[in-house]
């Protein structure tokens, strides 16, 4: 409710007659999506992985 009516700015009538999909897909044209850049390669994680071990070896 935060984002649809703070930051989306939509009155309450329209954001309680979206559809999660329609909601999605107004998040997803003002943020874009979790893979634009915060989602890691897998080339990426073996490198952090390589980096920072979870137990010495």
């Amino acid at each position: 409710m935060e984002i649809g009516l703070g930051v989306l700015a939509l009155t309450p009538a329209v954001f309680w007659s979206m559809t999660p999909r329609e909601l999605q897909a107004m998040l997803r044209g003002k943020f874009g999506t979790a893979s634009d850049g915060l989602v890691p390669t897998r080339m990426q994680l073996d490198t952090l992985m390589r980096q920072y071990p979870d137990c010495e070896t």
